[in-house]
């Protein structure tokens, strides 16, 4: 706790025993301008409550008041601001048997004014007491060596453009620390003094202190990093701030959601490969959506399923599929929200719809499974399900609706036939199941996302199971508004479904002008961010309201290093593998290549 009533003033500050000043200091042998001449500014203008500096203007605060206990972190919010200032500390020792001495000496003051209040009669002081406790515990830490004693001064100076600049860090500076009970105020017709305390010169003007014994002083120490040590989870990389191991739980958290963003070739594939290796391990299943095979020999190494969707695969989807209604779900809950899902995915097939065209599909596929025996009666373990070309029968035939089926006909009959018109031949019976859509047209490549979304979605709904539920390259359904609907009608609803959506992407500008680009990061409780490119960072920085240090992090950092948040909490982290790991999940092709020659080889 601090104490505030020892004046001893040290005859050592300001004494320096050596003369450290080199022969470009102003030194006999040298003439012309020295080093403090090139650097020193060309005035400064001293004013009572601040000082000007070229065009800034600085104002210095000292702290004279603590409470009677200072918490551990009490400064971080201050050291947190994203402001401009500079903080001096000065730690000045004392030596035990004067303070002893001094001590004792206050003891017998307290001690003689309690006798004297009860020989008064008056009502006890229970200031006194706790005084009269304090001082002997501290002597009895003292004598013991548990405590040293010091005097401590702590000096901010602040900058700003304006007086009105500096006024308003002031008081947000002041509001910030009175809410601890620490008290500061201006040095007043002091600012020089102040000003060269705050410099890197380890002088001491002010001559402002408090008396402290080990234990608070300790808590004033202002770089106090974040542990993201839990003991379970998942080893997700090194604390920079601490080299301590970052092992988390993403479903110990509100949701198990994660986004990762970072520009190509940061590593962010490889962060994801490496939580899907570990997250396997932990006994957790992994659904992967794969834009670029990326994951195909981490599946095939686990003994995990790979499966192809494109034009020529013998892997078929059916877009209209019905899942079994889970425990308190209702069949026509089940068959309405299906219809929707398929009313968005028609949407983007088509190229858009006018509202009336909406209306039109809307009863078509109604009609389609009605023409099944499917009714929000019935029981979907025992149906057979409506194919695409069952659709396009009843376009045809509905009033209105021949221009949608002939739109529609190249799923059908034309180019793209037999994609989405075959029913599902499918399993997702393994701990780990990836779904290649490398090999689909652009075009076609958010129509395949989406019905392989629907399609898992399904399945997750159907079976309660921990399971992770990984979209790479997620701003190509970003692009869509149905698309991006549905996908985040998952990230606010995979919670009940004991579900994790991780959501991964390079172009951060498409992802977050989506109007569920926003939505959707704000939903996920995790989120990784790695390296950033100059031209996203303005859009990063104000989603994830980082500061200009965090900022200049993302822009300089190396790969597989970046920012960890986990919910309120965040930390720069280095991704680490082991070398059996690496081999696994690594997506440099020049390590790719001398696999393949290693295995060439080997054969």
């Amino acid at each position: 706790m601090p104490f505030d009533f020892f004046k001893k003033p040290n005859p050592a500050i300001n004494n320096p025993a050596v003369n450290l000043s080199s022969p470009f200091e102003g030194s006999p042998e040298t003439s012309g301008p020295t080093i403090k001449d090139l650097i020193s500014p060309a005035g400064i203008k001293i004013e009572s409550s601040y000082l000007q500096v070229d065009q800034k203007l600085a104002r210095t605060l000292f702290v004279f008041t603590y409470p009677r206990y200072l918490s551990t972190n009490w400064f971080s919010p201050i050291m947190s601001l994203d402001k401009e200032f500079n903080v001096s500390m000065f730690v000045h020792p004392i030596e035990t048997p004067w303070i002893m001495n001094q001590l004792k000496k206050k003891v017998v003051q307290v001690q003689s004014q309690i006798n004297e209040r009860q020989e008064k009669g008056q009502v006890r002081d229970p200031m006194l007491e706790t005084a009269l406790n304090d001082i002997e515990a501290l002597r009895d830490n003292l004598l013991q060596g548990n405590e040293k004693f010091f005097k401590f001064g702590l000096y901010i100076t602040i900058f700003g453009d304006n007086e009105k600049e500096l006024n308003d860090l002031e008081n947000e500076m002041r509001s910030l620390l009175e809410g601890r009970m620490v008290y500061i105020k201006p040095a007043s017709f002091q600012q020089e003094q102040g000003f060269n305390s705050t410099l890197p010169m380890a002088k001491d003007e002010l001559q402002i202190h408090t008396s402290m014994n080990t234990g608070p002083l300790s808590s004033t120490f202002p770089f106090v990093s974040v542990n993201l040590s839990d003991n379970k989870g998942v080893f997700y990389g090194i604390n920079r701030h601490n080299n301590s191991l970052i092992i988390f739980d993403r479903f110990s958290l509100e949701n198990a959601n994660a986004v990762v963003f970072a520009k190509s070739g940061s590593g962010k594939s490889y962060t994801v490969k490496l939580e899907v290796l570990r997250s396997l391990m932990m006994g957790t299943d992994v659904i992967i959506i794969d834009p670029e095979n990326e994951y195909q020999y981490l599946a095939e190494t686990v003994g995990g399923s790979f499966i192809k969707v494109s034009l020529n695969s013998p892997n078929h989807l059916n877009p209209f599929d019905l899942p079994i209604p889970a425990k308190g779900e209702q069949p026509g809950d089940v068959l309405r929200s299906t219809i929707i899902t398929l009313v968005g995915l028609l949407r983007i097939m088509l190229g858009g719809i006018s509202a009336a065209e909406d209306s039109i599909i809307d009863r078509a596929i109604s009609e389609t499974y009605a023409s099944r025996d499917i009714t929000p009666q019935s029981d979907f373990s025992k149906i057979t399900p409506p194919l695409l070309s069952d659709l396009y029968s009843i376009l045809k035939n509905t009033e209105g609706g021949a221009s949608l089926a002939s739109r529609l006909e190249r799923f059908i009959t034309g180019s793209y036939s037999g994609l989405f018109n075959q029913h599902t031949n499918v399993e997702l019976k393994n701990k780990l199941i990836c779904f290649s859509i490398r090999d689909m047209e652009d075009e076609l490549r958010p129509i395949a996302m989406y019905v392989v979304l629907h399609y898992i979605w399904n399945t997750i709904r159907g079976e309660l199971k921990r399971r992770i539920l990984v979209v790479d390259e997620a701003w190509v359904m970003m692009r869509h508004d149905d698309a991006a609907s549905f996908l985040f009608g998952i990230a606010k609803r995979c919670r009940k479904y004991y579900l994790g959506l991780t959501t991964i992407t390079q172009d951060v500008a498409d992802f977050m002008n989506s109007p569920y680009g926003k939505p959707i990061v704000t939903n996920s409780s995790m989120q990784i961010l790695l390296r950033q490119s100059p031209a996203t960072i303005d859009i990063i920085q104000k989603t994830f309201n980082l500061t200009e240090q965090e900022k200049y992090l993302l822009l300089e950092c190396g790969v597989g290093e970046g920012i960890f948040f986990a919910g309120l909490q965040h930390a720069a982290i280095k991704i680490t593998a082991s070398y059996t790991e690496d081999q696994i999940i690594t997506s440099d092709p020049r390590q790719l290549l001398k696999i393949e020659k290693a295995k060439e080889e080997l054969a």
